[in-house]
Formats: structure tokens, sequence, C-alpha cells
């Protein structure tokens, strides 16, 4: 296998100066004004570098990127692209990473995430921090660690997805999501796994209104709820609540266990009551 060629403090305008360039190490370079520098590219990692116009990284393949910046006009900067790693890069333009596979991104700021990683296959997320909303719409076979996400509407339509320590202030988050296992995470926001199936809390913290409403086998280990009111109407539910839940409206059924229920709501005319257990802890009943 031969050395790749080395292009160091290179200045690049004008649409697609290195298309299907191969077998390239990019140091200290600035593409600037100018679309497509890289479209169709193969075995290229860059250094040091800098995006500052659309569509950098289109159909290309086996990219490593470390110590990179993405201006705000770096737009939908990464579509189509297999197999590529993000490593140390704050990423300031939106509608990045696009029906994509392979994708590792490790101690990335996206400040500006509106659309972010859509319809992408295979995504790893480590230290990442985004702000933006509609954050990973309709991606699947998702690992994150240490996500910080300040924006609405995120993980709409994912599939099979695990999320570990981390941090979503998010309204609508997770809505029609399949498969989702969240860790060990603090989530805040309204209608919270709305129309969602098969979704799994493990040692969280959630503070919503309304939420996890509409779900199909929603399961909670350890949780607590703040400031969390008409929770699990119409859902199916297997909650296992440390300390208080606010309020519970007309659950579809299962079982739910906390110390104790502020308001219980159950309206025969929409709900049947008998199948789902409450039990409170304060009225000295046992968890199944």
């Amino acid at each position: 296998m031969s050395e790749k060629r080395e292009i160091n403090r290179g200045y690049y305008t004008g649409e697609r100066p290195l298309f299907m360039a191969k077998d390239l190490k990019i140091y200290d370079t600035v593409f600037d004004e100018g679309e497509s520098p890289l479209k169709e590219s193969r075995d290229i990692e860059l250094y040091g570098s800098m995006f500052k116009w659309k569509y950098p990284l289109w159909y290309a393949k086996n990219i490593l990127v470390k110590n990179c910046t993405w201006f705000e006009m770096g737009r939908a900067g990464v579509w189509y692209t297999d197999n590529i790693t993000v490593e140390d890069c704050a990423i300031e333009a939106p509608k990045n990473f696009r029906r994509c596979h392979d994708v590792t991104l490790k101690n990335v700021s996206f400040p500006n995430a509106e659309e972010t990683l859509w319809q992408c296959d295979g995504v790893r997320l480590d230290k990442v921090t985004a702000k933006g909303d509609y954050f990973a719409m309709n991606s699947k076979n998702m690992v994150i660690r240490d996500l910080t996400l300040y924006g609405n509407y995120s993980f709409d339509g994912v599939r099979n997805a695990e999320i570990h320590n981390s941090r979503l202030l998010s309204k609508d988050a997770f809505w029609n999501s399949e498969n989702i296992t969240v860790y060990d995470s603090f989530i805040s926001g309204e209608y919270l796994g709305w129309n969602a199936k098969n979704l799994t809390l493990i040692n969280c913290t959630i503070e919503s209104l309304q939420g996890m409403c509409y779900i199909e086998n929603l399961v909670m280990k350890n949780c607590k709820l703040i400031n969390t009111t008409l929770a699990f109407e119409y859902s199916t539910v297997d909650a296992r609540i440390d300390g208080k839940i606010d309020s519970v409206m007309n659950p579809s059924g299962g079982q739910i266990c906390a110390d104790s229920i502020g308001e219980l709501i159950l309206d025969k005319d929409k709900v049947d009551p008998e199948k789902t257990r409450i039990i409170c802890k304060a009225d000295e009943q046992e968890c199944a």
C-alpha cells in the first residue's frame, strides 16, 4: 500500500478543487469560497484544517478529521459519506451529517446543530455538545455517551439507540422512536417519548409535562420524576420510580410503582383501570 501524499498549508477556492482525491494527508489547509472541495474523495486524513464553504465532504469514504473547524457557511458539510471519524472539532455550520454510514464523533461541538445527523446508520457519539432542533432525526444504530443537547424534537424516528451519561434539554424528544435505552441521564422537556415503542429509561432523572404518553412498552427502572405531571397517558408501562410522581393520567396497562402519587387520574370511559397495577410504598405495598 502506497504512502499518502501530503498537502501542507494549502488554500483552495472554486468548485471541486480536490474532486475525487485519494490517499491524502491534509494539514493546516483552508477550503474557502467554493462548493464541494472534497466531493467523491477516498482515504483522506485532515488535520488542523478549515472548511469555510458549502458541501465539503459529499459521497466520500474512509475519512479521518482531527482538530478541524467547519465555519458557519460550511453548511450541509458531510452528506452521503461512509466511514468517517471526526475528533476534537468545532462544527459551526448547520445541517451536517446526513444519510451517512459509520459515523464516529468524539469531542465535537455543534453550536448550530439544526437538522444535524439525519438518516444516518451506525453512529457513535462521545463527548459531543450540540445546540439545535431536530437532532438525529430518523437515524439508527446509535451508541451515545456524554452528550449534552440543547434543542427540541430530538431523536424523532430513531431506531436502535443506547444513550449513556447524557443531559438532554429537549421538548418532544424520542417521538416515534423504537428500541431506545437511556442510562444514567437527565432529560428535561415536555411531551417526552410520545408514540415511541420499546423505550427504556434506567437510573434517569426526568422533568416533563405530559411525559411518557402514547408509548408501547415503556420501562423505567430506578428513575426520578421531578415536576413531572400527567404522565403515562395511554402508555403500557413498567415503571419503578424512586420518590413521588406528581400526577399520573390514564395509563393503558402495566405497573407503576412509586413512593407516592400526588394525583391519580383514571377515567373509566377512556381506559380500563383494572389493567394497570398502581403500587405506592407510602401505603406499605411492595413493588412486584
